[in-house]
């Protein structure tokens, strides 16, 4: 080869490598991910410079990088958003540009002049004077708290800056598109921070305010906000199949398909009590964990047991992936007192002081709940590895995974609340790190007396960590006496420290998405107390019940790789039923809730509603007076449409069709005998209802006349809607099992379902009331309850050719169990609480037994008594 040709060959692939080098180098979303090794600071300060980063309701705001206030003398000014369009205050812009404004009162003007150019703004008016040339613009600018606003868009018309728009973020720059939202949301989330930090307490003074301030009115006290594993909890995406089938290849088997927990969100996987990867089962039984090998099903065993009975932990839910076990629970740390009572002072907030005297009889001790993850290395399954453990003070609301990362929230009631009159500290040896050397001694700080919440992270130490009160933010207005507590952690790296967030806040039910975290709080708005006349003619006046009108608070978070950022709330009025009642479609949030009394009259009467916020959590559409006198069963968000099921004597099916966020409207509806109390997704056009039948029954006077009607729930029921023509829902099909009393854990916990389109396989565990064919013949009547009859799994073929058709039935329950049972009892052991499958074998779990049966034939192929 010629010298020179050898030199050009050598030359191409240098010159490749240099422009895959600038390439790598200059693509965002490695940038991004360089960001997530190294640090973000500074490529957020370089992006900053000379620009202006504001975010809708918050008074903070970046200018070239140095933090300010938008307004010094008035906290209540700031960006805002208006029928979807984006205000921002022009002083402060004009200032932050270094510029001069002058207001014109006369003419309600504002000009703004920098070097080269003259800007005239005028309140009302949608137009711009730019160097005495008119422009039009989409909105006019207005005045709110003296102050004049004006559309942020605007601002890029009159002053040539480029303006980046994200999730109520605004950046104004010289630079064009800022930020990539697509693969630049860890630096997004970061710089959301910086601007919408809610305020911190402080110091333990501002937190005696802040709990001082709390209306007696709104308190739960500790036992009402807490356990929500059954229930609480579609726009992204909603999860069509129950149990969702996933493939994998084992060690032992060609690849299968198996089942997966019916979750709300694709995606986003919620915890259950049983789970499986295809090969084993993990399953949460009663104080302990067993880890069975289930496939092929002639091989099936137990091939481990995390006992923990003789442990202070009570296992809930577990979450299991290729690599982890994680398991879920909770426990209770003791609490003792100091040797000597401390006195409360007049101000109603206690201060640690000691008494001198004996008491001779104290308080019974106390315990506080802590919520527990334990994460195992299921390398070697049959003896597990722990490899973590992460605490966090409070009760359970709930938990998501996705991906890797796994979100746990938990409430802890304020302990202020229930210990008023001494300080306390946990136990010796369980958690001495919050509390003194000397138990006699003073404590100077709630966090040593246990009154802000701690954690325990054993990524970092054994022993807990309290959480300082400098350290917890705030989230107004306050409605609880009560610390709302969320962790996130990598699953794939368990070695880097928990990312911990404490808010003095509450929350009821939890919705989530694969990008946001929404959590909602019932809020009770007390009306004033009206005297009405007690004798006509009298001066003698009454009080009248105290009127209260419900709202629901609902609090928006950023997810990004197991990190929450705060972004902003929104307030609707009514209550939710449960997680169903919210979803997210795009950047919009849909709620479903209830206001008023079933029962009630007039104004007090219930009506059931459907709202749309925006992304920056204001209210932009709504259907109000649903049903007035019903409340909602249930609900069910899928894409651009909206289900709801109502009741009082008759269960309405309303259909809504929400494609125009700004105009949501009622399409359709159908009255049927009976209630749903889920809905789940069968296809685009079809969804199956599971509730109760209901039969109503005519009130008379005594003369004979219908005065009112009552309606009693009978048997469960099953129900194939059809919502093709969505003016006119159809029921094509129902099915009636049992009566009176018949219960299903599907009816209030949606992880109960198994339901695979593709196999037209229905199965969920049902507990089966009847009444005796005699008695029904003789004496029948609405409100007789049948006597035990069944307990196991219903098993349907389910199509939209021939509707539900029963193939079969599991039981867990022996003959001697049947001969045992009573009127409305029987072996709780043997009660079949899951149904799942692997390949061709359908398995059946209770906590006395595994069962397998063909999915095919439901012959029985093997059988394991747990032990």
């Amino acid at each position: 080869m010629k010298q020179g040709a050898r030199r050009k060959y050598l030359i191409f692939p240098f010159i490749m490598f240099l422009v895959i080098g600038l390439a790598v180098f200059l693509s965002p979303k490695l940038l991004v991910a360089q960001a997530d090794a190294d640090d973000v600071e500074a490529i957020l300060q370089e992006r900053l410079k000379e620009a202006i980063v504001l975010f809708t309701g918050s008074p903070l705001a970046l200018v070239n990088n140095t933090e300010s206030q938008v307004d010094e003398a008035n906290a209540e000014i700031c960006p805002y958003t208006k029928e979807g369009r984006v205000f921002v205050p022009l002083r402060f812009l004009a200032e932050s540009l270094q510029a001069k404004v002058v207001w014109d009162a006369q003419t309600s003007a504002v000009t703004l002049t920098t070097k080269n150019k003259t800007v005239r703004f005028t309140v009302g008016i949608p137009k711009i004077l730019i160097d005495n040339h008119e422009l039009a613009i989409y909105c006019a600018p207005e005045i709110i708290n003296d102050r004049t606003f004006v559309p942020v868009r605007a601002i890029n018309e009159a002053l040539g800056k480029k303006v980046f728009y994200d999730r109520g973020l605004i950046v104004i720059s010289e630079k064009e598109n800022s930020f990539h939202p697509e693969t630049e949301k860890t630096l997004l989330d970061a710089l959301i921070a910086k601007v919408n930090n809610l305020p911190k307490i402080g110091s333990e003074e501002q937190l005696r305010n802040l709990l001082a301030g709390i209306s007696p009115d709104n308190y739960y006290r500790s036992g009402d906000i807490g356990l929500d594993v059954a229930e609480a909890e579609s726009g992204l995406q909603t999860a069509t199949n129950g149990l969702a089938a996933k493939t994998r290849l084992s060690e032992s088997a060609q690849a299968v398909d198996y089942s997966e927990t019916n979750v709300q969100v694709a995606g986003v996987d919620e915890a259950d009590l049983v789970k499986t990867d295809g090969e084993y089962i993990y399953q949460v039984n009663k104080d302990r964990v067993i880890i069975l090998k289930a496939y092929p099903a002639a091989e099936m065993e137990v091939v481990s047991v995390l006992d923990f009975t003789k442990e202070d932990f009570q296992p809930l839910e577990l979450y299991v992936d290729e690599k982890n076990l994680v398991v879920i629970g909770s426990r209770q740390h003791k609490y003792y007192y100091l040797d000597q009572p401390m006195v409360q002072d007049s101000a109603g907030v206690p201060e640690v002081k000691l008494q001198t005297q004996v008491v001779e009889i104290w308080p019974p001790r106390y315990t506080k709940s802590r919520v527990k993850a334990i994460i195992y290395d299921l390398q070697d399954k049959s003896n597990l590895t722990k490899l973590r453990e992460v605490e966090i003070d409070g009760n359970y609301l709930s938990s998501r995974k996705i991906g890797s990362y796994l979100y746990l929230v938990a409430n802890d009631p304020i302990n202020y609340y229930r210990y008023p009159d001494y300080p306390v500290i946990m136990e010796k040896g369980v958690e001495n790190t919050q509390a003194t050397e000397n138990s006699g001694g003073a404590v100077s700080t709630l966090e040593e007396a246990g009154l802000t919440p701690s954690y325990r992270d054993t990524a970092i130490q054994e022993e807990s960590i309290p959480v300082s009160c400098r350290d917890i933010r705030y989230i107004p207005p306050l409605v609880e006496p009560n610390y709302l507590i969320i962790v996130g952690l990598d699953l794939a790296k368990n070695e880097q420290p928990a990312q911990v967030s404490t808010y003095l806040g509450a929350g009821q039910n939890i919705y989530v998405s694969q990008d946001n975290f929404y959590i909602a709080l019932r809020k009770y708005n007390y009306l004033p107390l009206v005297q009405d006349t007690l004798v006509q003619g009298t001066a003698a006046k009454r009080l009248l019940p105290r009127q209260v009108r419900d709202t629901t608070l609902v609090y928006k978070f950023s997810l990004d790789k197991g990190k929450v950022t705060y972004l902003t709330k929104g307030e609707v009025p009514g209550t939710l039923l449960n997680q169903f009642s919210m979803d997210e479609n795009r950047e919009y949030l849909r709620i479903a809730t209830t206001t008023g009394s079933t029962w009630g009259t007039g104004q007090n009467m219930s009506q059931n509603n459907v709202y749309v916020l925006d992304e920056s959590m204001s209210i932009v559409g709504r259907i109000e007076n649903i049903a007035p006198g019903e409340r909602i069963y249930s609900a069910r968000f899928m894409g651009d449409r909206a289900y709801l099921v109502t009741f009082k004597n008759t269960d309405p099916l309303f259909v809504l069709d929400l494609k125009k966020p700004t105009e949501p409207k009622i399409l359709g509806a159908l009255k049927i005998p009976g209630y749903s109390d889920y809905l789940h997704p069968y296809d685009e056009n079809h969804l199956i209802g599971f509730g109760k039948d209901t039969i109503e029954i005519e009130n008379k006077n005594a003369q004979g006349e219908v005065v009112s009607t009552q309606a009693y729930y009978q048997g469960m029921k099953l129900a194939l809607f059809d919502v093709s023509d969505v003016h006119n829902p159809q029921e094509l099909y129902k099915e009636i099992i049992g009566d009176r009393g018949t219960e299903s854990e599907l009816l209030r916990n949606h992880k109960a379902l198994l339901f695979d389109k593709e196999k037209e396989l229905l199965a969920f565990p049902v507990t089966v009331m009847k009444i005796p064919a005699e008695q029904k013949e003789k004496d029948a009547n609405a409100i007789m309850y049948g006597q035990f009859a069944y307990q196991g799994a219903y098993i349907y073929q389910l199509n939209l050719k021939d509707g539900f058709t029963l193939r079969g039935r599991i039981t867990h329950l022996s003959e001697e169990d049947l001969l045992k049972a009573g009127y409305r009892s029987y072996n709780r052991e043997n009660e079949v609480k899951r149904i799942l499958y692997i390949g061709d074998t359908l398995y059946t779990l209770s906590d006395g037994m595994v069962k397998a049966h063909g999915l095919v034939d439901l012959v029985e192929r093997k059988a394991v008594q747990l032990p």
